[in-house]
């Protein structure tokens, strides 16, 4: 009963993550109701975005020139470089504004049942780039899940041969947590990982 392109419409919003069909129909009525011109808008930044974003050719984060921001700024410290997942994750370490260094975006983590290995992953690239750089220390934040452990392991396994301080980010408890209701895994990663005071 309903018109073939909002059916349309709230078919290729309901495709987007984290959307469900009635999401969706929100979203296209939004869109129906909004002036003529937010379509427009809308229509050409989704445009803009898949015709300009690509990869930076240092680190892999997203960028609309050969160089991404991060990469630009000569005020990061070049002697610390992050390695992150996805570029999501990328953007949450940026916004604790407590990191000054660089970043590097594998874009995945390892998960044989996947069929993503080393290969898939920007990892050749991450080597290449040390070899003529002025790192110190890695970072590793991939997350503390099974493939994103297993990622870490790998990176250290590669990474310590070469002379360079590698770390993980922390584990454990959240800020405001209590530790009645912390389940035993993060339990012991915050024992495990307890550092002087």
């Amino acid at each position: 009963m309903t018109p073939d392109p909002l059916n349309r419409l709230v078919a290729q919003l309901a495709k987007l993550p984290g959307i469900g069909e009635k999401t969706a129909q929100r979203l296209a009525f939004h869109i129906l109701r909004a002036p003529g011109e937010f379509a427009v808008d809308l229509s050409q930044a989704i445009r803009e975005v898949k015709e300009k974003v690509h990869l930076c050719v240092r680190c892999f984060s997203l960028t609309d020139s050969e160089l991404c921001g991060f990469c630009r700024d000569n005020r990061r410290d070049e002697r610390a470089l992050c390695v992150v997942e996805t570029y999501s994750d990328l953007m949450a370490l940026e916004r604790t504004r407590e990191f000054k260094g660089r970043y590097h975006v594998l874009h995945g983590v390892l998960s044989p049942l996947e069929g993503v290995g080393p290969e898939q992953l920007r990892i050749k690239e991450l080597l290449h780039r040390l070899n003529d750089s002025r790192v110190e220390e890695i970072i590793l934040a991939t997350n503390p899940d099974i493939e994103g452990e297993a990622t870490a392991l790998y990176l250290t396994r590669l990474l310590k041969p070469m002379g360079l301080r590698v770390t993980r980010i922390a584990q454990g408890l959240p800020m405001g947590g209590d530790l009645e209701f912390a389940d035993q895994a993060t339990l012991a990663k915050a024992l495990s990982a307890r550092r002087d005071l």
